[in-house]
């Protein structure tokens, strides 16, 4: 079976469904393909910033999101030798609506974008339906091949195909497109333990004690904890016993609850990545977000690059499909406008695993470098810099006027 689209978007992630509605606003008849039959998967980033809470507002979203069950995190900080938090982040300094970093379940958040897109008469989210190829003619990207949970195998033929299946995309793959890795000295486990009523959640301040190294980020209710390990170390060998006692090492506050963790199966294992295409597309093929560009976990901004990502290809390649096929220059304009930002988050998070993740998980210090603490301490509004790349960022993307929408009441 052959079927015939404007755009197929593979993944439908927070970059594959930000693209999918924005572009469907703009009257582009848009397909996004997502293999699984929901969003509900655990430890996915669930980190929304600035940037794209004043996104949601411009798209008329901003109530509805706000009744979602969430926390606010407006510092992050860095323990210090004495004892003390050390603000290296102070979302509070920034000039933006929402001066916070919003902690959502990633799959309400999708649920939102998807409940939202599916009332534009172009849009169509078919979820169960994996891709397994690309089709061609030539050297042209013409759309994909898929197959949904039933078996059923089609083809479905497009003006463009985005890759925003991640960092393992097998769109990517499939394009010849291959990225380049820069080191990563660590890798995370993720895990949930209950919060207390008392336990504040407006600051996110990661443990650094006895050559370990956690980060427990405050939910409604519990805490989803990412404990870094060296790259490649293996702690299922080890058992449930041995990683209770290594989170008390790092987090003794969490004593108390550690036996809420029954096995390793309440583990999961995440393979750090940091990697960037040179370049982001092929003929008839764009990648954006992690299938661009595969963020480290530090800060938290995979999730908001993608959705700059994929507001800028909206803006750039909306009216080049409603007229037809975009052409090279056009996905090339996408990628000349998103570099730039990508490479100095991705600087930054290339410092921070040399000079604070990689010495602490090698014994060679347990937190900070001094003179990061000195000079943070003596000019305490330096904090406002990395809020700001890391909130809102050097190039921030906002919506377009087709997508632009009054605010939408939340359902109460």
């Amino acid at each position: 079976m052959t079927e015939h689209t404007g755009c197929v978007i593979v993944g439908g992630g927070p970059a594959g469904m930000v693209a999918g509605l924005l572009l469907a606003r703009a009257g582009v008849e848009v397909a996004v393909l997502e293999k699984h039959a929901d969003f509900l998967r655990d430890f996915r980033g669930d980190t929304v910033h600035p940037s794209t809470l004043a996104l949601l507002d411009e798209l008329g979203l901003g109530e509805k999101f706000e009744a979602l069950p969430h926390t606010k995190v407006t510092t992050v900080g860095l323990p210090t030798p004495d004892g003390d938090a050390l603000t290296i982040a102070d979302m509070s300094l920034l000039k933006v609506p929402r001066p916070y970093v919003a902690m959502v379940p990633q799959w309400d958040f999708l649920d939102l974008l998807a409940e939202t897109a599916q009332k534009e008469p172009t849009f169509t989210l078919r979820l169960e339906t994996e891709m397994t190829g690309l089709l061609r003619s030539g050297r042209r990207v013409t759309g994909v091949r898929y197959r949904t949970a039933d078996g059923a195998e089609g083809e479905l033929k497009a003006n463009l195909v985005i890759a925003a299946d991640g960092r393992w995309s097998l769109a990517r793959r499939s394009a010849g497109l291959t990225p380049r890795e820069y080191y990563t000295p660590f890798d995370a486990w993720w895990f949930r333990l209950s919060r207390k009523a008392e336990e504040q959640e407006a600051t996110l301040v990661p443990r650094m004690r006895n050559h370990r190294f956690a980060v427990p980020l405050p939910r409604k209710g519990y805490y989803q904890i990412a404990y870094l390990t060296p790259k490649g170390n293996d702690l299922n060998d080890a058992g449930i016993e041995s990683f209770r006692r290594d989170v008390i090492e790092v987090c003794p506050e969490f004593a108390d609850r550690v036996g809420e963790l029954k096995s390793m199966d309440d583990v999961k294992f995440l393979n750090v990545r940091l990697n960037r295409l040179h370049r982001w597309h092929v003929d008839g093929l764009l990648c954006i977000g992690d299938a661009a560009h595969a963020m480290s976990p530090v800060g938290g901004v995979g999730i908001n690059l993608a959705v700059q990502d994929a507001v800028a290809a909206a803006r750039l390649l909306a009216d080049p499909l409603l007229r037809g096929k975009p052409t090279e220059k056009n996905l090339t304009a996408v990628r000349r406008r998103r570099l730039l930002p990508t490479v100095a988050v991705q600087g930054l998070q290339r410092l921070l695993h040399r000079r604070v993740m990689g010495p602490v998980m090698t014994g060679h210090a347990d937190g900070p470098p001094p003179q990061l603490i000195a000079l943070l301490k003596r000019f305490p509004k330096l904090a406002g810099v990395p809020a700001y790349l890391i909130g809102v960022g050097i190039r921030r993307e906002s919506a377009p006027a087709f997508a632009r929408r009054p605010a939408e009441p939340a359902r109460r």
